[in-house]
């Protein structure tokens, strides 16, 4: 397979590189230090046509594809991953459900606002006990007269303490099945539903919250395209958005990666700099070697995407190598920085414990391992 980008996907990539580095990167510390999401972000999110770039232009995005969506995710992630955790959570698992299934009047209610960034969205999936196991599912929600009444509770959602809406994922029949798993859009404040904002040791710049969730009443035109049964569209959001976390991934480790190369090259020991030491040399090799194999890996499985040829095994997989590396990544650029990697005038630490989130963020690790075992026939 021949690969390359396209000239509009370079010009992205430099568009995005620089808003990030002039106007994202100011903040990130300031981010991370005090766990709070800079919530005017969305609006400029919004005006570049960033929420939207995953979206056709007729339906107000910017038309480009998932390849696309992957490099703003990199670029992003490379300066400031609480951020790109935010934009995603919002711009795919928060909007793309209702692009893809809403009703008309249900997109220009919620979708087209939060593609300007007017309206914060989040997605409600994971609970306490159920954790990756979305078939395990306990929050329900009983039809009453006008609408549903929704009882249960969800667990490290993000955006939740900011959101304006979320598509919250309930049980609409007692059975144990996927087709009685249904998605709602439930706008907030909800005098059913109380919201904790729950502390995080990594990507604290991104507010996550838990919902206790207690007769809270939806109105019938908030259930997705007014339907029940949309447990597929879960799916289909979950294993586009484990190429696009990736993607995260990627940009991570290349930011892990160009932290230790500079340290590297200025760090000076008996009159050398470190990086002409062997041990530090091979070090560097073999992370750029790590991140370059996990770079093809996450583009092919975006260009599988565009394509509408990816499948859960090969989602998996992408998710699987990207997040790994950026752990091993990151961990060996602490470690190259010697004492200074946990100092904070440094990234590498804030890196670090980013990175850790998504080996347990958006099905673990073993997930992934179980997954991909099921496509081999096990």
């Amino acid at each position: 397979m021949d690969f390359a980008f396209t000239s509009e996907q370079e010009a992205l990539r430099a568009t995005v590189r620089r808003f990030a580095e002039t106007e994202l990167a100011p903040l990130a510390r300031q981010a991370d230090e005090t766990e709070t999401f800079p919530r005017p972000l969305f609006r400029r999110f919004g005006e570049l046509g960033l929420i939207g770039v995953r979206y056709p232009e007729e339906d107000g995005g910017s038309g480009f594809d998932k390849v696309s969506d992957c490099i703003v995710r990199e670029e992003m992630s490379r300066v400031c991953q609480s951020f790109a955790s935010s934009w995603s959570a919002h711009s795919h698992l928060g909007l793309w459900p209702i692009w893809k299934a809403g009703t008309d009047a249900q997109k220009e209610r919620f979708f087209r606002p939060g593609l300007q960034g007017e309206r914060i969205a989040g997605f409600a999936l994971s609970e306490p006990d159920g954790g990756s196991d979305i078939r395990a599912l306990r929050t329900r929600a009983d039809k009453v007269p006008g609408g549903w009444r929704l009882t249960g509770s969800k667990l490290y959602i993000t955006n939740a303490p900011i959101a304006d809406f979320l598509v919250l994922a309930a049980r609409t029949q007692p059975e144990l099945t996927p087709a009685a798993i249904s998605l709602f859009i439930v706008e907030l404040p909800n005098s059913g539903i109380a919201v904790t904002r729950l502390e995080k040791e990594g990507i604290r710049g991104s507010d996550t919250g838990l919902l206790y969730i207690e007769d809270a009443f939806v109105p019938d035109d908030c259930l997705l395209g007014g339907r029940t049964g949309t447990y597929p569209i879960i799916l289909d959001s979950l294993a586009e958005n484990r190429v696009g976390v990736a993607a995260n991934a990627l940009g991570m480790a290349q930011a892990a990666l160009e932290a230790a190369l500079d340290y590297a090259k200025a760090r000076k020991v008996r009159g050398r700099t470190i990086g002409q030491y062997q041990a530090i040399a091979h070090k560097l090799a073999d992370m750029a070697a790590d991140i370059e194999a996990a770079r093809w890996l996450v583009y092919h499985g975006a260009w599988r995407v565009d394509r509408g040829t990816l499948d859960p095994a090969t989602a998996a997989k992408v998710k699987l190598v990207a997040s790994e590396c950026a752990v091993r990544v990151s961990e060996a650029a602490i470690r190259i920085h010697g004492g200074a990697g946990i100092m904070r005038e440094y990234p590498v630490g804030r890196i670090h414990r980013d990175a850790l989130v998504y080996v347990i963020g958006e099905g673990t690790s073993e997930i992934q391992r179980n997954i991909i075992a099921r496509g081999l026939g096990l």
